[in-house]
This record gives structure tokens, C-alpha cells and sequence, in this order.
């Protein structure tokens, strides 16, 4: 699975704003995933398919009308499944990248990926499994190497997000958005 969730995002190469959602939907087609996105005031800038999913990058907020809010998915997704990632940090809240997962106009779970322990939603331990199993949460979670002196725990940050979307787009067979050659070429070393 390449890694899509890093800075590198699909559309900054493009020149365009780099907080953005990536969100994937199932049960809907991209014109109903992209009218429900402007009925929230956002509108994509990239959009696809593949796998019988639809995804569609769209900026974290809409400065033009000064909405920061966060962006309220359960409104758009009755009879449909959506996967969201918050894929950059906003400089307006300074908050984590998050996932949130929607059904039929519920949310069932989601999570920040600085804390995984905290998984609100209608069924938190959704993803308790492959969560488990990738060794994210759980007794053999955390770093092995933080106790030695010398370790520096954030360099691995970013390789411990990239394990998180691959728990989650393993779990869901989400399909991977184009990527700029940079960002192909890091993800297959």
C-alpha cells in the first residue's frame, strides 16, 4: 500500500491549499459524494474510484467563508459508508491527523492518530482488531526503544501514521489515490 497519508499529499504539487480531508465513500457515486461536499460548504479538488469506492480531496476549510468548523460527514452519508482521513494538521486548531468512519449517517468510530485509546463513536472498537494486530494499541503497542537513552520517539512519528492508514485502508480495501512521482518513488523503496 503506497504511503498517501504523509505530507506528500495528492494535491500539493498542483499549487493547492495543503490541509485537506481525503474522503472515501461506498454507496454513493462521485456526483452525489461531490454534491454532498458542497451542500457542506467544500468543495474537491481531486476526485476517483476504484475498488467500489469513490474518494475525493477536498480542503479542510473554507477560509473564503471563514468556516473552519470541522466538517460534518454523518449529514451526507445515510445509505452510504464514509471513510475520512484529516490528513494535515490545521494550523487554524493545531490538531492531529484523524479517521473517522461513517454508516448510513452515523458515526461508528474515529480516532486522532496521536491518541488511538480514545475511540468515540456508535462502536469504538470497530477497528480494535487490526488495530491490535498491527501492534498500534495493546500490550506490544508503543515504542520498544523508548526507554533507551539516546531514543528519540518521534522519529519514527510519521512511520507510525503511515501504519495506522495501512491497518485502515488494509481493513477497508480502500483504493490508493494517484500519487506524484515523488511521493510513488519513496513509497516502493
Amino acid at each position: 500500500m503506497p504511503e498517501w497519508m504523509h505530507v506528500s499529499s495528492p494535491v500539493l504539487e498542483s499549487g493547492w491549499h495543503d490541509e485537506v480531508n481525503l474522503v472515501f465513500a461506498r454507496g454513493m457515486g462521485p456526483g452525489a459524494l461531490a454534491e454532498g461536499l458542497r451542500g457542506l460548504r467544500r468543495e474537491p479538488l481531486v476526485w476517483g474510484e476504484g475498488k467500489g469506492w469513490v474518494w475525493v480531496v477536498h480542503d479542510m476549510v473554507n477560509a473564503e467563508i471563514e468556516d473552519f468548523d470541522p466538517v460534518p460527514y454523518g449529514e451526507m452519508s445515510a445509505g452510504a459508508e464514509l471513510v475520512v482521513f484529516v490528513t494535515e494538521p490545521c494550523s487554524a486548531k493545531g490538531h492531529a491527523p484523524h479517521f473517522e468512519y461513517y454508516r448510513d449517517g452515523r458515526l461508528i468510530t474515529w480516532f486522532s492518530f496521536e491518541d488511538l485509546t480514545q475511540r468515540p463513536g456508535d462502536n469504538p472498537d470497530y477497528l480494535s482488531s487490526e488495530l491490535l494486530a498491527a501492534k498500534l494499541i495493546g500490550p506490544d503497542a508503543g515504542c520498544a526503544e523508548g526507554d533507551e537513552g539516546g531514543h528519540d520517539c518521534f522519529d519514527h512519528h510519521y512511520e507510525d501514521h503511515n501504519r495506522i492508514v495501512r491497518a485502515v485502508a488494509g481493513f477497508f480495501d480502500l483504493p490508493s489515490p494517484p500519487l506524484s512521482p515523488a511521493v510513488t518513488e519513496a513509497a516502493d523503496r
